[in-house]
């Protein structure tokens, strides 16, 4: 850089040009003899290009040496922040050679100082996708939360707004997404219908072999169905929410870096969707449920004697014992299978939660839990420790049994020669336990957290004790999740109150 620096100047010159040729007059120019007539220049050497050819910077105009100067120190700092370092000495070389050519302003070194340091375009053309290539490749979440920001990224965001510059991304760039995806979703809902019909239309709708007349029917409607989209899923409110969380983060991570200086994705409004309450399986909403087959919310919970008839079914299985856990104590489903054996004091009756075991694509990766406030020790009631050292046992006779074979892990639940157990072997287990019984309404096995809420509400736990063992972030969020669970539980305590105040006119109108 010191040779560079050396490599330019200041110099006043002749700007009048002949009138028939519009070259300039130089030497020749009759104004030369004044003292103020003229125009000062600067001159400065850049660093080659990626053809090594020599380049420099060059503007003239200017009515005083001081402006001529300034501008000339504002380069050479430019050139000052690359040092020695081969890439930025280009980069900062192409930003000054794109500033001469298109006759802008020379930009402020600080600005060009973080931009240098991030990685980003000097010229401030970055585009909202190239930032957001950025942004993901520097990210130091867990792998499964990459892959959520990710597929946002590669789905929907850089598709609708990758092209934009990032400075100028604004709400109605938004707006306009948006309106494009709920767009799509008329369509995907439109030809998934469609194609539920073509379906029926390829069936016979009676048993057997179809008949030579029906053959060619059903051939022409099998054909037209091969030519349809297939189905694709609709983006709900609740994906776009989590799009527009994961590009406010995204553009919060630009203004840290100062690249910009408002975050539209702060300010766009959606639609709010709310966290779905869980719905309780009750006496009326089974018999609606056998009726018609439909659940009467997204997230249903058992009630303590459904839960209890899938304990008595589930009690000869292997995994017995975890969603006994699971179901009593609320833990999720990669907290169970990351739970080690480290953790658990069966003397004590205390279990800590510290690990899980989440999968990132099909491969389980093992982590810690998301947020600080999901580890956390609980304590353990006398049947879940019973559960847990009949299991042991059960392992330890396993362990014997697979010999050299047995694979190390210290987790407390584990396949037969004691590695990780993979989260969707828990799914598929408690799907199959469910299967056996007809008449029980179905959940998911992430929903025995609620009923592990449902219990607890119902054994007289309030609202925060219910926070401690669920290891919510919040009070609030406990509340918001689990109020509307056991009314029966609620109406006892209201029948309660009523009873405790004397009414004197009642109970003499109730003896007359």
């Amino acid at each position: 850089m010191p040779a560079l620096r050396r490599a330019g100047g200041i110099s006043k010159r002749c700007e009048c040009r002949d009138p028939e040729t519009g070259r300039r007059l130089g030497g020749s120019c009759p104004q030369l003899e004044k003292r103020a007539h003229g125009k000062f220049r600067l001159i400065q050497e850049l660093p080659p290009g990626e053809d090594n050819k020599r380049r420099r910077f060059e503007r003239t105009g200017y009515a005083t040496s001081k402006d001529a100067q300034a501008d000339l120190d504002k380069i050479r700092a430019i050139l000052d922040l690359a040092g020695e370092e081969e890439d930025w000495l280009r980069r900062v070389g192409d930003l000054l050679a794109g500033v001469q050519k298109e006759r802008r302003e020379i930009p402020d070194p600080t600005v060009v100082s973080r931009k240098l340091g991030v990685g980003v375009p000097l010229d401030g053309k970055m585009t909202v996708g190239e930032w957001l290539d950025t942004w993901l490749a520097g990210k130091k979440t867990r792998a499964t939360t990459n892959r959520g920001y990710g597929s946002h990224v590669r789905v929907h965001l850089r598709p609708h707004l990758g092209h934009l510059r990032l400075d100028r991304l604004n709400i109605g760039n938004l707006e306009d997404m948006f309106n494009a995806i709920d767009d799509r979703n008329e369509t995907v809902v439109a030809e998934s219908a469609a194609r539920r019909e073509q379906e029926a239309r390829c069936t016979l709708g009676r048993p057997g072999a179809p008949k030579a007349k029906d053959r060619a029917r059903l051939a022409e409607e099998r054909a037209r169905l091969k030519e349809m989209p297939p189905y694709r899923k609709a983006t709900g409110k609740s994906s776009q929410q989590a799009i527009r969380r994961t590009l406010r983060t995204a553009l919060n991570a630009a203004i840290a870096r100062q690249l910009i200086t408002f975050n539209p994705a702060s300010f766009v409004e959606l639609e709010t969707t709310g966290r779905p309450r869980p719905m309780l399986w009750t006496p009326e909403r089974v018999e609606r449920w056998q009726g018609t087959g439909e659940k009467p919310g997204s997230v249903m919970v058992w009630t303590p004697a459904q839960f209890g008839a899938f304990l008595d079914e589930a009690e000869g299985e292997r995994l017995y014992s975890l969603f006994h856990t699971v179901g009593f104590r609320g833990l999720r489903r990669g907290e169970a299978v990351g739970q080690g054996w480290e953790d658990v004091s069966l003397e004590d009756a205390l279990l800590t939660v510290s690990k899980e075991i989440v999968v990132d694509g099909w491969t389980p990766v093992e982590t810690v839990p998301k947020t600080a406030g999901s580890v956390g020790t609980i304590s353990l009631d006398v049947g879940t420790a019973q559960a847990l050292r009949e299991w042991r046992a059960q392992q330890l006779r396993e362990r014997l049994a697979a010999g050299p074979k047995w694979e190390e892990t210290g987790k407390v639940w584990t396949t037969e020669t004691g590695g990780w157990l993979h989260p969707d072997k828990v799914s598929k287990t408690f799907q199959r336990i469910c299967a056996r019984l007809p008449e029980l309404p179905p959940i998911n096995v992430r929903d025995l957290r609620h009923v592990a809420a449902t219990i607890l509400h119902a054994g007289g736990a309030d609202i925060h004790t219910i926070k401690e063992t669920l290891r919510h972030s919040t009070i609030k969020l406990t509340s918001d999740t689990y109020t509307s669970l056991l009314r029966e539980v609620d109406r006892e305590a209201a029948e309660n109150a009523a009873r405790i105040v004397p009414r004197a006119n009642r109970v003499r109108r109730a003896a007359e």
